[in-house]
């Protein structure tokens, strides 16, 4: 298992700073949830691993649910209300995380002979009521937390199923094939929560591809809201245009693909990418989708060939090999490559160069240097073919591996200190690290290239 990832959140972290711009007491409320969502971030980076919580063994034959209720503070895990097997408490919160913590576990059991998130009976734990007019739900590598939302644009967070679907399947995904959440490979990580969360809703209520909405979040929503959903699988891009919300921003296929250093390399941006690559290949077979193009991504996720950085087209060539592993070479391989191909992304591993090694010599470099007590600003526009081959050779390596990424995702700048950029949209780099949290080697590399 790879390192565990970041707190993964259902509203992007551009929607918020989006209503955080807007009227008040909306703006307050976005601006409160994006300090604890940030809060929530630099805990679980500090944690060395994953926390293991106690449940069931794999003989276990149903779930073990706990759901505890925060009371509108941000203390976890709060007061426990409900365990399993206990009656409804009649607090439409809880019951519905107990309820939707049951139909996840039962796809997953029913359907992929899963037992639980870790696939050994884990217990599953949710706090509801966190925090006040908190506008989110997120899975924190042991439990989901859901927020009662603003009242105004979002209504309670354990409304949707398929957002609770989603936030158990990062617990799955974290347990499994452990994406990297940055950049391709953090964009597959949502993805894959928004597959397995609507699989969840389509299996509960028993619908085929075709009478599925491909909705997320649908029922967050409040009345009065221009919009139908967080996110559209089927059509990205489409599912809201609200003047509080601004307009859903997800890229249907690789043209509209989203360079950029917010949203951990924009993991809610292009997750509508995969997202509509699952949707056409469901719709285009007909049918159940958990019986056909869900068997194929569960397949993969679980698989021994899938890697913590795997990027857009390794994914495409793992779930091709694994319907013709699991199918044949018949429709369910064609209808897989095809959806691909229709959010263009190539249908071979080979048809994308490891990061770096793969980059035009002559693609742009910017190097920056700011801060510091004069506030002055240093910088070079410059190109790999510019610099001398010994540095070339290190920058090559430095943008190919995830380092800088890496760096950036932990790097806490404090006052007066120098702060480092580093631009390069052809090996999608585009990070800021303060100097103290540079290795001495790449800062004497950001220097070097600097001074010219």
């Amino acid at each position: 298992m790879s390192d565990p990832v970041d707190v993964a959140h259902i509203v992007p972290p551009y929607l918020l700073q989006h209503l955080a711009q807007g009227s008040e007491p909306i703006a307050e409320q976005a601006r409160a949830t994006l300090v604890a969502d940030t809060q929530k971030r630099r805990a679980r980076s500090r944690r060395t691993a994953p926390t293991v919580i106690a449940g069931g063994s794999a003989a276990t034959s149903g779930p073990s649910r706990e759901i505890f209720d925060a009371g509108n503070s941000e203390n976890l895990p709060g007061k426990a209300v409900r365990t399993e097997g206990a009656p409804a408490t009649g607090d439409p919160a809880a019951d519905e995380a107990y309820d939707g913590f049951g139909a996840t576990w039962k796809l997953f059991d029913e359907v992929y002979g899963r037992n639980s998130i870790d696939g050994s009976g884990m217990a599953l734990l949710g706090t509801v009521h966190y925090g006040e007019g908190y506008q989110n739900a997120f899975w924190n590598g042991e439990r989901m937390v859901f927020g009662d939302g603003d009242g105004v644009i979002f209504g309670r967070f354990t409304a949707s199923l398929d957002v609770i679907g989603h936030e158990l399947t990062h617990g799955v995904t974290e347990h499994a094939a452990g994406l990297t959440y940055r950049n391709q490979s953090g964009a597959l990580n949502e993805s894959v929560s928004d597959v397995f969360g609507v699989l969840v809703a389509q299996y509960r209520a028993g619908q085929t591809a075709a009478e599925a909405d491909w909705l997320i979040g649908a029922d967050l929503l409040l009345p009065g809201v221009k919009g139908v959903a967080l996110r559209n699988m089927l059509h990205p891009g489409t599912a809201y245009d609200d003047p509080r919300l601004g307009k859903d921003p997800q890229p249907a296929d690789m043209s509209g693909y989203v360079q950029t250093s917010s949203d951990n390399g924009g993991v809610h941006y292009n997750s509508g990418i995969p997202n509509r690559a699952f949707a056409l290949t469901a719709t285009t077979l007909g049918g159940h989708a958990w019986e056909t193009a869900g068997r194929v991504w569960y397949d993969v996720l679980t698989g021994p060939d899938i890697q913590p950085g795997c990027d857009f087209a390794t994914f495409a060539a793992l779930t091709i090999n694994a319907a013709v592993a699991r199918f044949g070479e018949g429709a369910e391989a064609a209808a897989v490559r095809s959806a691909w191909a229709s959010v263009g992304v190539g249908a071979r591993a080979a048809d994308a160069p490891p990061r770096g090694e793969g980059i035009d010599p002559n693609a742009p470099l910017l190097v920056r240097r700011t801060g510091g007590f004069a506030g002055l600003v240093r910088e070079r526009r410059t190109s790999l073919a510019e610099l001398p081959r010994s540095d070339r050779r290190a920058w090559t390596g430095l943008l190919a591996d995830r380092t800088l990424a890496a760096l950036a995702t932990a790097s806490r700048p404090t006052p007066d200190a120098f702060c480092y950029g580093v631009v390069c949209q052809a090996a999608e780099v585009d990070v800021e690290v303060a100097e103290h949290d540079l290795p001495g080697h790449v800062r004497a590399l950001l220097e070097r290239t600097l001074e010219g």
